[in-house]
């Protein structure tokens, strides 16, 4: 496991009510195996729609697969120049990751930190908190399996890979209630505040 950002003084006492997040495709547009900051853009709406979360207690954790570090696209140093344009951005509008995991295999490492693994999340010391009000939100079906692995509910967003993956998810999932799928991070993160009892 690599961590960006660890958990840290906002960790809350367990049970905590947690959003994990992917990165690319979901909080900024997908530019590929991304190694350069200029090309960090937020999905429109998304930084405001975290600092709404957050402003109704919700613990924001970034876990992504970064598996370009593992075929040679781009550097550490690379990937931190990229966090640190993304944290000003969501800096920017009050929305800051709590904490970020990423791990940095290829697949076919056999890794138990990449998604759909639940490693991340297990190292982190945050899969015993989880409670029946958290959220994994993806573009992809490994996130669907890790928040249904977790035994937490899982938003697919069409941004990014969801709109191919949505069709396979409801293949798979039918009419599964743990699994939902919505237009972006935006109305993924109105549809835990709506369920959550909060609002926007």
């Amino acid at each position: 496991m690599n961590v960006w950002k660890a958990v840290g003084e906002r960790r809350p006492q367990p049970p905590w009510k947690v959003l994990l997040l992917d990165r690319d495709g979901v909080v900024i547009k997908d530019r590929g195996y991304l190694g350069d900051p200029a090309g960090v853009e937020l999905v429109p709406g998304a930084a405001e729609a975290m600092a709404r979360a957050r402003a109704e207690g919700w613990f924001l954790v970034g876990v992504s697969n970064q598996s370009g570090l593992g075929r040679g696209l781009f550097t550490p140093a690379d990937l931190e120049l990229v966090m640190k344009r993304l944290d000003q951005l969501l800096a920017a509008a009050g929305a800051a990751f709590d904490a970020f995991y990423y791990c940095p295999h290829a697949p076919g490492e056999g890794c138990p930190c990449r998604k759909p693994a639940p490693g991340l999340i297990e190292e982190a010391g945050l899969a015993e908190g989880l409670d029946h009000r958290s959220w994994v939100v993806g573009d992809k079906l490994s996130d669907v399996e890790l928040g249904l692995g977790l035994g937490t509910r899982a938003i697919l967003v069409r941004t990014g890979y969801g709109a191919q993956a949505s069709r396979e998810a409801a293949a798979r999932w039918g009419r599964d209630s743990r699994v939902q799928v919505v237009d972006d991070l935006p109305a993924a993160i109105a549809l835990v505040l709506a369920e959550s009892g909060s609002t926007e």
